[in-house]
């Protein structure tokens, strides 16, 4: 059982910790047929959203990824001239635009983007759901700081 960590060593700790991991994500290569479209964080997390809950409207990325639907809309044109992402009409309002991954490119992306996901899903499956709660809001208020 763990007897517990001072913030300074928690600091040293994670000061060193957090450069290797970023590095690590880094190198984890852009499959060939997604190198030439310099794909921002921002498509990353859009994709995730995509591969891991399937097809979602515009409205519903724009309030996971915290922008605008019109920043949405233009990641997912984007995409779209790419052959990575596709638009439907909503059969139950057509109004809507359903966003979903092309067929063409779904298994670069999942090969891509699983094995972080695996990864995260391997260190947070032990944890309580406090645990990985607190865990996740540690993380987005370090994100928050770091704004800051």
């Amino acid at each position: 059982m763990s007897t517990g960590l001072g913030v300074d060593d928690g600091v040293r700790m994670l000061l060193l910790l957090m450069p290797r991991m970023v590095g690590r994500a880094k190198r984890i290569p852009v499959p060939a047929e997604l190198q030439s479209l310099s794909l921002a964080p921002r498509h990353l997390s859009l994709l995730s959203y995509l591969l891991f809950d399937g097809p979602l409207g515009v409205n519903e990325l724009a309030k996971r990824l915290e922008v605008a639907p019109t920043t949405v809309s233009l990641m997912v044109a984007e995409l779209s001239r790419a052959d990575v992402v596709e638009r439907a009409e909503d059969p139950a309002d057509r109004r809507r635009a359903i966003v979903s991954i092309t067929d063409r490119r779904r298994p670069a992306i999942d090969a891509w983007l699983s094995r972080g996901a695996h990864a995260w899903r391997k260190v947070l499956e032990p944890l309580t759901p406090q645990e990985r709660q607190l865990f996740v809001d540690t993380l987005a208020a370090y994100e928050r700081e770091l704004q800051t």
